[in-house]
């Protein structure tokens, strides 16, 4: 209607100043429509690098996994305006970043993650939009199998079925500029380990002496991935342990017998206080 009238007053040679200004609006809106789409159209963010740390601690560990993301500069509010809503879940970051790569790298499939925590960093400017920093840290239960081979002497051996990386084709393999880094517990002898890690490179005997800290990157392709080590119990630890067996046996056992003695305490109390007055 209004292309119309527009036309009929330009054949009579004159155009009202009301209509002027509806054309300037009517302008003004496509052109900020048209600016939106663009800006949603470059709204992207892509995660670069993947670092998984696995702290070995019994047959548990704990999991920190930072994640580097690359931000355009449309959408760099998004982002920002997303960190401040607390109550988003990690299901709700992955649709927002369009990341399915944003998932635990280590996960037990019967038992879970627990104590999970998930930061999403604050963006670092660069010339082409923003970059930052994804932090996600969690427990994870049945990582390693445990088996006593001499007096406090334990060989632990991985779980290869926690691994939760990219599949490809051939199995599971780490991205061009992912890392995953094995921690084991101070005194630790690695008994064996493949593929062979790219850090730290093995002494002239073929062992990793002192080492503690086991890295693979590069595009390692983690089919058949095994790792296991020695680790030596102290005698204070063998002790403790004990005890802490003993506990967990004979748990139901000792509550009853304080819930008896609170009981007989308080028949007392009562008796020889209470009931004469």
């Amino acid at each position: 209607m209004l292309i119309r009238r527009i036309a009929t007053y330009a054949l009579a040679g004159k155009t009202p100043a009301r209509e002027i200004s509806m054309i300037r609006l009517a302008i003004l809106g496509f052109a900020l429509m048209a600016a939106v789409a663009l800006g949603l159209a470059g709204a992207s963010y892509n995660i670069t690098a993947v670092n998984t740390t696995v702290v070995l601690n019994g047959t548990g560990a704990k999991v920190v996994e930072t994640l580097s993301l690359s931000i355009s500069n449309a959408s760099i509010s998004q982002y920002d305006a997303s960190r401040g809503a607390y109550n988003l879940t990690l299901s709700d970051w992955q649709r927002l970043l369009n990341a399915p790569q944003l998932t635990e790298s280590i996960l037990n499939p019967k038992s879970g993650a627990t104590d999970f925590s998930f930061l999403p960093g604050a963006i670092v400017l660069t010339p082409q939009g923003g970059e930052s920093e994804l932090i996600m840290s969690y427990d994870v239960y049945n990582v390693t199998t445990v088996t006593e081979i001499a007096p406090r002497k334990f060989q632990y051996v991985f779980n290869d079925s926690v691994l939760n990386f990219a599949h490809t084709a051939s199995g599971q393999e780490l991205g061009q500029l992912d890392r995953l880094n094995l921690v084991v517990p101070e005194g630790s002898l690695v008994v064996s380990a493949y593929p062979t890690p790219d850090s730290p490179k093995p002494n002239s005997v073929g062992s990793y002496a002192n080492a503690t800290v086991f890295s693979w990157y590069s595009q390692e392709p983690l089919n058949g991935f095994s790792f296991s080590y020695v680790a030596t119990q102290s005698l204070q630890q063998e002790v403790l342990s004990y005890f802490s067996s003993i506990y967990s046996r004979y748990r139901p056992l000792l509550y009853l017998l304080v819930v008896m003695v609170v009981g007989v305490l308080a028949a007392y109390v009562y008796l020889k206080f209470v009931e004469p007055g």
